[in-house]
């Protein structure tokens, strides 16, 4: 399964920033970095990132690279903003579906917004539609979440917050893996160490040592 994520915007995106001059981007890229680590535990999945840290990429390239992948998911990551640049008390969390409300991505969102709001106890905004291009010009399931305000003091904080960011990446990848029914791996990569001994004595007790402390030991001769 091919995912898409997008961190909205970018590093130098002129006015998507908070009041105190924390960038939009900035949340946006760690939440989809934290998700693609954590999508990168299930079986059978691969992810792609429509953002670029070195530019905003433009709507219609992320779109293009989403439709060129083929892929099955895609799903844009923002901080909301209300007003002409102050605080404000505007808050919560929803998340957007295509005006059409396509069946898997109206699922999603809905999946997406319950798990938001359950990990972090913000305002429940819903599940909304938009025209946005990301939307739109996908050819694939879409949504786009908005995981709090940055021009409210209190969630600005919160958007700052390693803690704050990785319970919206872990609810967005539940959300992806209840909707698409995913499977963690099963196997963990296992590391073997192999140590030389002139004398078996030595071999035996390092062996012991090593059982003790819950590791496997085997003596080859």
């Amino acid at each position: 399964m091919k995912i898409i994520l997008d961190a909205g915007h970018g590093c130098s995106t002129p006015g998507k920033r908070s009041p105190d001059g924390m960038r939009e981007y900035e949340f946006n890229r760690a939440v989809a970095s934290l998700a693609k680590e954590m999508l990168g535990k299930y079986q059978n999945t691969e992810v792609f990132f429509a953002h670029s840290d070195e530019r905003d990429v433009p709507l219609a390239e992320r779109t293009s690279l989403a439709n060129n992948q083929n892929a099955d998911c895609y799903v844009s990551i923002h901080a909301n903003a209300y007003g002409t640049g102050g605080w404000n008390s505007a808050g919560g969390i929803e998340t957007y579906v295509y005006p059409s409300k396509p069946r898997e991505a109206l699922a999603l969102a809905q999946k997406i917004q319950r798990n938001l709001i359950s990990s972090t106890g913000l305002r429940d905004r819903g599940v909304k539609t938009a025209d946005f291009h990301v939307l739109r010009e996908t050819k694939m399931t879409a949504v786009l979440v908005e995981c709090g305000f940055m021009t409210n003091k209190e969630e600005a904080s919160l958007l700052r917050t390693p803690l704050y960011r990785k319970r919206c990446a872990q609810a967005i990848v539940k959300a992806i893996a209840e909707q698409y029914g995913l499977r963690k791996n099963d196997k963990i990569k296992q590391y073997k160490v192999q140590v030389a001994f002139p004398e078996k004595q030595l071999a035996e007790k390092l062996a012991g040592n090593l059982k003790k402390d819950g590791f496997n030991a085997t003596i080859i001769e």
